[in-house]
């Protein structure tokens, strides 16, 4: 919220605007770094991202990440949510083993698509949450969207007893899990490493 300009700090939002940063950008490599550990055999991997909120700063980061690792990474950005399964389809075709799905309102409206496409194609994918590994993902990895509404409603509760948006600070998720759901795993042929089962907080049996 700070680099887009939105809030002069989080600590002291200014403006008219406070809220909750769910560190979507901040976590994208260290979902990309799981999803690595996780399908360690795989030279190509892909990112869906959606158009509308992707910056090419961070794509170059992740591709950098990847590249040190020996791993190309394919991106594949939607602008429309009929776009999203053409784009794994597309990216599976380019011979990507693995896709981590970004932070975005579009791509979570439309998990269930994704859950059902990345499984029809046997492709392992990561997602922002552990909700989405609960809903029939296969692995997710950040805070949980529940709590960030909880934590939403305190400010919120906040703003209505009278005080001001600008003096109510931005606040970010502290807990962060990681969620598999072997179900899924199972589904589509895919062995998750037991190092990465063990250090998964929840898992789907």
């Amino acid at each position: 919220m700070v680099g887009q300009g939105l809030v002069a700090s989080l600590a002291r939002p200014g403006g008219n605007i406070t809220g909750i940063s769910i560190l979507a950008t901040e976590l994208d490599g260290k979902r990309q770094e799981i999803l690595m550990e996780m399908v360690p055999a795989a030279r190509r991997m892909a990112v869906l991202a959606d158009a509308h909120t992707v910056s090419s700063s961070n794509m170059r980061s992740l591709q950098e990440a990847a590249s040190a690792r020996g791993v190309e990474l394919v991106i594949r950005t939607v602008e429309r949510p009929e776009r999203i399964v053409p784009e794994i389809e597309e990216a599976r075709r380019a011979g990507a083993e693995a896709l981590n799905v970004l932070a975005s309102p579009i791509l979570h409206a439309r998990r269930l698509d994704i859950f059902e496409r990345t499984a029809a194609l046997r492709l392992p994918a990561m997602y922002q949450s552990p909700e989405f590994a609960e809903e029939g993902g296969l692995i997710g990895y950040g805070p949980r969207i529940t709590l960030m509404f909880r934590q939403l409603a305190r400010q919120l509760a906040k703003v209505f007893s009278g005080e001001k948006a600008s003096d109510v600070p931005v606040e970010q998720p502290t807990t962060f899990e990681l969620a598999i759901n072997l179900q899924a795993a199972k589904g589509i042929g895919f062995e998750v490493p037991p190092s990465l089962v063990l250090r998964a907080d929840k898992v789907i049996e």
